[in-house]
């Protein structure tokens, strides 16, 4: 009974789809709880037809449903597999989802040891003693655990495929090779093994060679990298270069035209002050003579008027000078024009000698 009771709690906390304890427990909104990976795995499936099902009850979710993981129900989980391996320490005995089962073990079956071609059938090491003690049963053929025993059956003639069609390309039994198959090309499976083994090992060889030379296409490739990385770096350097002394030398000229053009300010400006202050000479001369003359004119006595205008106009005055005016800026283009074109003549070519 007590026996009874622990099966049935391990069922109760069993996945419906792969039948083994739940892995990261997930319940839908019908109330059914499943492996994550197991209910992603089926609804993957259906993916195709935009419509989901609960493997159980069979609801249908028009969108796939967002689940999250059923942490009391992991909880419980992770306490019966506690109590099971304190129960039995040697659970790791018994098979899993992704294992091979042993057909004959009733219960919870544990893992298969050999599978038999000529059984059809997985033996765990108990269920697999008659074949190593019955002599008709020694002349089985055992091979590892596989779950695709079956695929290894005719389903025709219901015999081990032992033979291998090249003409249909495919895997037949030994009664096929005399019946439907008799006229083709046919070998036995391990011949067909050996010449795809040939083929798979120049296959290999190629892959191999076709690695080595992308692997050295991909130095290269790198190589290449690194030589445009770097002369990205110089032509960068050097361009900064060439740019910081060429505003050195812009700078350079330009200080030496503000010393030329205040050279020649100061030139130009001595010379107008110097006519200026000539002018302004003149002027004052000009307006004492006017000053006399007025006062010359209003002499009554004719005597006197006719000696004092002689020696009047005895007295010397310079003659004025027509002065050319021209614009503020003229006296400076010529320095200007002068500069400019040494800049790009002398100094550029110096300049571009440099680099």
């Amino acid at each position: 009974m007590e026996q009874q009771g622990t099966e049935l709690q391990t069922q109760t906390f069993n996945c419906p789809i792969c039948l083994d304890l739940l892995k990261e427990p997930v319940t839908t909104s019908c109330g059914h709880s499943y492996c994550g990976t197991c209910i992603s795995n089926h609804w993957d499936a259906e993916e195709e037809n935009h419509i989901y099902t609960c493997p159980q009850c069979r609801e249908k979710f028009i969108r796939r449903p967002d689940l999250k993981k059923n942490i009391m129900l992991a909880k419980l989980v992770e306490e019966l597999k506690k109590n099971r391996l304190q129960d039995d320490p040697d659970d790791q005995r018994f098979a899993a989802a992704e294992d091979v089962a042993c057909d004959f073990c009733t219960g919870r079956k544990l893992k298969a040891f050999k599978s038999c071609l000529n059984c059809v059938a997985s033996y765990c090491e108990k269920h697999l003693q008659p074949h190593h003690e019955s002599a008709a049963l020694k002349r089985h053929k055992l091979v590892d655990p596989s779950k695709k025993i079956q695929e290894m059956i005719c389903s025709r003639h219901d015999e081990v495929m032992k033979m291998f069609c090249r003409t249909d390309k495919q895997c037949i039994c030994i009664l096929c090779s005399m019946e439907e198959h008799k006229d083709h090309n046919t070998v036995s499976a391990a011949g067909e093994r050996t010449e795809k083994q040939r083929e798979m090992q120049e296959s290999l060889a190629d892959i191999y060679k076709n690695i080595q030379d992308r692997q050295k296409d991909v130095e290269l490739l790198k190589e290449q990298e690194k030589t445009i990385n770097l002369s990205a770096d110089q032509t960068v350097e050097h361009s900064e270069q060439m740019f910081t002394e060429l505003i050195r030398l812009l700078h350079q000229r330009s200080s030496e035209l503000e010393k030329e053009v205040r050279s020649k300010q100061q030139t130009e400006v001595s010379a107008v002050r110097a006519l200026q202050e000539k002018l302004e000479q003149e002027i004052s001369e000009l307006k004492k003579r006017d000053a006399e003359l007025q006062q010359l004119s209003h002499t009554e006595d004719h005597i006197q008027f006719v000696l004092s205008y002689s020696s009047l106009s005895a007295l010397s005055v310079s003659t004025h000078s027509s002065i050319i005016h021209r614009g503020p800026e003229s006296c400076f283009e010529e320095v200007t024009a002068a500069l400019i074109l040494d800049v790009f003549t002398a100094d550029f070519k110096c300049f571009y000698c440099r680099f």
